[in-house]
């Protein structure tokens, strides 16, 4: 009985507004501090920099108040200019804050070189194309040459010079295959 009358007392119940508008002016406040703190609708459109070189980037960046990262260069893409950018996250046209990290992606300066495996001499056309093919090279002239071993990859060559084993060549170079035309 005592209980009911202490709930239903005054005072009590002015201790509980007190209680509930205190509550509501503490979130109430920490809601404004927090827009004014984070910038609340303040943002910033991301600018489309594919193929601009870094110079021009850090430029177009530092006015707008953003900073840049680069992530790694990709693979060689010949339709970008050397060292512009190919990709970038967040996108262009996305919104974001002032001092943001702006993530890009460049454009290396050409192809990496790769080497010529090694056990291709006297190995058959139809191994050696594919493993030249997957390493990025691409098959130039077929050129036959007396030898007893049909179809028998007796040399490579590139650009007219013979090329052996552990030689590097740019990604994408023609190679020239000497095949052997069994007639020995």
């Amino acid at each position: 009985m005592k209980f009911f009358k202490f709930i239903f007392s005054k005072v009590f119940l002015l201790q509980l507004i007190l209680a509930i508008v205190l509550i509501f002016v503490l979130v109430f406040g920490t809601l404004k501090y927090l827009d004014i703190m984070t910038n609340h609708n303040e943002t910033i459109v991301v600018p489309d920099l594919s193929k601009f070189e870094l110079d021009i980037v850090d430029k177009k960046l530092e006015e707008m108040n953003l900073r840049r990262e680069v992530l790694d260069s990709a693979n060689y893409n010949p339709n970008y200019p050397p060292y512009s950018v190919l990709d970038q996250v967040p996108k262009p046209g996305k919104t974001v804050k002032e001092n943001r990290k702006i993530y890009l992606t460049l454009n290396p300066s050409g192809y990496i070189d790769v080497e010529i495996p090694k056990n291709l001499i006297r190995k058959t056309r139809r191994q050696v194309e594919p493993t030249l093919i997957a390493l990025g090279f691409e098959i130039g002239d077929i050129i036959k040459k007396p030898d007893i071993a049909k179809g028998a990859i007796l040399e490579l060559r590139h650009k007219g010079e013979t090329i052996k084993a552990g030689d590097k060549l740019p990604k994408t170079s023609t190679i020239d295959l000497v095949v052997g035309d069994g007639s020995l």
